[in-house]
């Protein structure tokens, strides 16, 4: 019999299918275990993402030997003292959020001549108590970016405000993707990621809606 989270992954596959959309499912199994992860590992699934470096650590360090087409995405706020234990880990860094942390990943994929995949982080609402690079800065930060610290920036991020208008906000990343000439964008998580789809998101994080709510 097939494990529940399993068939819940199956199900959110159909559903992106049958949207005729080609985003990847980020699987968001932070602080499960890894014998929750394993039946979605076998099932054959490769994106993961996690937000706390020591549990991913713990977690993924072997498996990723053992199995070198799974890919880490590291979805939380990441402080600059961390990087240097993120890569060649993480494959990919969905929340870019400053200037300081761009200049410490560029240093860390130097020495470590490895250059992850990141989206900057967009405050998209303009809300006091959240991170992420404000519209009207976007386009200085992205050259910044990829001319100063040589960062292989694939895309744009968002946390949306709570306010029950994803859509509004999802259509205005779309927007500022286009404008940027960026190719991919991460929104969209369990209670939200079909209205994500119908603007081109091409990374969903989702974890309650496959492995159920968390302790």
């Amino acid at each position: 019999m097939e494990h529940l989270s399993v068939n819940n992954l199956k199900q959110i596959e159909n559903e992106v299918q049958l949207k005729g959309s080609p985003a990847k499912i980020v699987v968001v199994s932070k602080s499960f275990e890894i014998n929750d992860i394993l039946p979605v590992i076998n099932y054959g699934h490769k994106d993961f993402g996690e937000n706390r470096i020591q549990e991913a650590i713990d977690k993924w360090s072997n498996l990723k030997k053992d199995k070198k087409d799974i890919k880490l995405h590291f979805i939380g706020k990441l402080q600059t003292n961390k990087v240097k234990f993120l890569l060649p880990l993480f494959d990919y860094i969905h929340s870019l959020d400053s200037l300081k942390l761009a200049k410490k990943i560029s240093e860390e994929q130097k020495k470590k001549n490895f250059k992850p995949k990141i989206f900057i982080q967009i405050n998209i609402g303009n809300e006091k108590q959240k991170t992420g690079i404000l519209e009207n800065d976007l386009q200085e930060f992205l050259e910044t970016c990829k001319e100063v610290y040589d960062l292989d920036i694939i895309g744009l991020m968002c946390l949306p405000p709570n306010d029950g208008e994803a859509e509004k906000y999802f259509a205005r990343m779309k927007v500022l993707k286009n404008e940027n000439n960026l190719k991919n964008l991460s929104m969209g998580m369990s209670n939200d990621y079909l209205k994500a789809l119908n603007f081109d998101s091409s990374f969903l994080r989702i974890g309650s809606k496959i492995f159920g709510q968390r302790n």
